[in-house]
């Protein structure tokens, strides 16, 4: 399906344009906020969301301070924005793990078949099996006790040092992505499983064409529309996730983290300090919902049996 034909299709629905248009602004908030710590990093100066103020603890939402302060009188509001390139990065980053994980697998186990597809089959309901957050908590576990190969625990710090994240933050994003591909790979093979049956797949196998550039030229294009939908609704859950385990001391410890303010705010809740809690929940909510939202739309927009 043509983009222009997709955009059509989804300005006519008001719900999803607003959710897009949220979408929009949380993803410049967190390049904005990526950006500006590269500055401060480079410059030796420290970001505004992370200085303290020691007069202005636990100050109530005010025109200086619109959502208040915490316990080192750090700005809540600055911080909750700052949260959002947590939360992007970690959706980016786990969704398209997922993706590739649940694409490469569903297509080649859906289209060949055979014993690889039996063991894909045992591989997904095996991952389906298992508690999705004690995996992440044990994965992270292992990697900030040091009990992986030294080459394991080497590659993560590379790439956390590309992707600006430290070492255990890391860890938690590739296992959330590790435990993500599971549905995306189910719902791929089968439409894979369908679409080797086509009568433009066997008029392919005649002409010689050979099974991986069927696979490219004919089955990877037909599933594309589920990638997408998939990846918008696999990134609002990897949000979730993350905030889940760095509420349990597991995620986020130097970067503003939902999760994170979230934890340090239920404790001081019963004094009548509800700002913090108030603005971490508010800014996972309205993302979370645009997410969800705009994945309903793009499936009615995407998917050929929706439009039939």
């Amino acid at each position: 399906m043509r983009p222009l034909s997709v955009w059509s299709k989804l300005k006519r629905n008001p719900l999803a344009v607003i959710s897009l248009t949220v979408v929009g602004i949380y993803l410049l908030l967190a390049v904005g906020t990526e950006l500006y710590d590269i500055y401060c990093e480079h410059n030796g100066i420290v970001p505004v969301y992370q200085q303290t103020d020691d007069l202005a603890r636990y100050a109530p939402p005010s025109p200086a301070h619109w959502m208040g302060t915490d316990y080192q009188g750090r700005d809540v509001f600055l911080r909750a924005m700052a949260g959002s390139a947590t939360a992007v990065k970690v959706g980016v980053i786990a969704s398209v793990i997922a993706a590739v994980i649940g694409v490469t697998l569903g297509a080649i186990a859906g289209f060949y078949g055979g014993k690889f597809d039996d063991w894909v089959v045992w591989a997904y309901s095996t991952f389906a099996s298992m508690p999705t957050l004690l995996f992440i908590l044990a994965f992270a576990l292992l990697v900030s006790r040091n009990f992986l190969s030294e080459g394991m625990v080497g590659a993560i710090r590379l790439a956390g040092t590309v992707l600006r994240a430290e070492p255990g933050m890391l860890a938690v994003y590739f296992a959330i992505g590790l435990t993500g591909w599971v549905t995306l790979c189910r719902v791929v093979r089968g439409e894979a499983m369908r679409l080797r049956s086509m009568p433009y797949v066997a008029a392919a196998r005649v002409a010689g064409v050979s099974s991986p550039v069927i696979i490219f030229r004919h089955i990877l294009p037909n599933v594309f529309h589920l990638v997408i939908i998939y990846f918008t609704l696999s990134f609002a859950g990897a949000i979730m996730l993350e905030v889940i385990v760095s509420y349990l001391g597991f995620g986020v410890q130097s970067a503003p983290s939902w999760g994170v303010m979230i934890s340090d705010g239920q404790e001081r809740l019963w004094r009548g300090i509800w700002w913090e809690i108030a603005a971490a929940t508010g800014f996972m909510f309205m993302l979370v919902l645009a997410l969800n939202v705009l994945g309903d739309a793009l499936r009615d927009a995407l998917d050929p049996r929706q439009n039939n």
